[in-house]
Formats: C-alpha cells, structure tokens, sequence
C-alpha cells in the first residue's frame, strides 16, 4: 500500500481500518463501494409447513458472526425456521454448538449453494440476517433485497453505510439482534416496509456505477486530467 499510487477500498470502514492500521494517508484512499447483479429469474420458494423463515448466509467463519446469530436465536420463540446456509471452518462447531444449546431443531443447515439455489433460499426467507464482526462492504444483502427479503445488518459492515432501508444492530448485542428479528416476524407493516423500500433501493446499485468510479481513479493516477476523490 505504502508503494501504490493509489488505492481503492469498498467502504469507509475499510478505509479506516487501512489508514488505522497501516499508516495510509486518507488522500490516498478513495471509496468505491460494491454493487450487485439482477438477474431476470425470480423465484417464490416458500417452506411448506407456513413456518417463517430467518437465513444466515455466508462462509460459517468467525468474521461472519454465525456464534452470535445462535445466540440470538436462543431467545426467538420456537415457531420460527432459523436457515444457516454455507460451510466454512467453523461449521462442525456450529452444528455442534446448536445442539448443545437445545436449539437443533429450529436450525436447518443447508451446506454450500451456488447459482439458482442461492436466490430460491432468499425468496424463502421472511428475514436475512447479516451479523458479521468485521466486514469490508457485503454483498450478500444486496442480493437478500434484490429478491425482496427484508435484512437486518451488522453495523461492524461497509454495506451498512450505503443502506437506508435496512435493519442495523451491533453483532454483540443479541438482545437487539433478536428484538429486531421478532419484530419483522411478527409486525407485517414493517416487514412490508422493509421489503419494498428495500426492493426500491437495491434497484440503484449498477455496477456501472462503481465501474465509473474505478475508470475515474485510473485516470487520475494515469494523469489523464483533473479528478476528485469521493469518500
């Protein structure tokens, strides 16, 4: 970082910890944040049984909270589906962990997916949660909302700084985690709320955007004429 003539991070979380950690000079760091792809298929996968559904889904790693998403799991009411889609080095901990909390039977692990099955799994969600220690941007919520799931995100996230229409919570703090999530399970005017503002905002976050800025950065560094860095 220190050779480079300039460097491009995903969010002001990351810029921060860049210039905290390493010794960067802010005016060397512009923010590019991410984007997410729409893809014409829309799905409407709904679990049988009419239970409500909350998804985590991510690498089952310490940096994405999934201890803490048990955690609040614990003090949710028992007609609800908890979802853990992914694998990861901490995935026979958590299944362990599951079980050993007496809560094995409400969470449904789901292993990797990929392709059409990642979107049929957030369409079956009412809730997708995001409770991540450290994350750079996101994407995974963008792609939550892009088929009309409601999220609740960690504040400890580059994504939580571009959303408007989203839920936000410290990932430490399990009460708030789990009063959020009741509260769009059982308040229909919220998660109605949540779901089409959200559908409405995700629809602005083109990858030609941040492409444009990338092209604007190039530029500059290139000297090809005058250019503004944006935080």
């Amino acid at each position: 970082m220190e050779e480079a003539d300039h460097i491009m991070s995903v969010s002001q979380f990351t810029k921060n910890k860049i210039v905290q950690h390493y010794g960067i000079s802010p005016e060397k760091i512009t923010v590019v944040h991410n984007a997410v792809e729409f893809r014409d298929k829309k799905f409407h996968e709904k679990i049988n049984d009419g239970e409500q559904v909350v998804l985590f889904l991510g690498r089952i790693t310490i940096q994405k909270g999934p201890d803490w998403f048990l955690k609040a799991v614990l003090k949710i009411k028992p007609n609800v589906k908890f979802i853990v889609a992914g694998s990861g080095d901490m995935e026979g901990f958590i299944i362990e962990k599951a079980a050993e909390m007496g809560i094995g039977d409400k969470v449904l692990f789901t292993g990797f997916l990929q392709g059409d099955n990642v979107d049929k799994i957030y369409s079956m969600a009412d809730l997708y949660v995001m409770p991540s220690v450290s994350e750079p941007f996101g994407i995974t919520p963008l792609e939550a909302m892009r088929n009309n799931t409601p999220v609740l995100i960690s504040k400890q996230s580059g994504v939580s700084e571009v959303l408007t229409h989203a839920l936000k919570v410290d990932f430490w703090d399990i009460d708030q985690m789990a009063n959020k999530i009741v509260s769009v399970l059982n308040y229909s005017s919220l998660h109605n709320c949540l779901q089409k503002n959200g559908a409405k905002e995700v629809a602005n976050f083109d990858w030609n955007i941040p492409a444009s800025k990338c092209v604007n950065v190039y530029n500059g560094v290139l000297g090809a004429g005058c250019w503004v860095l944006e935080d």
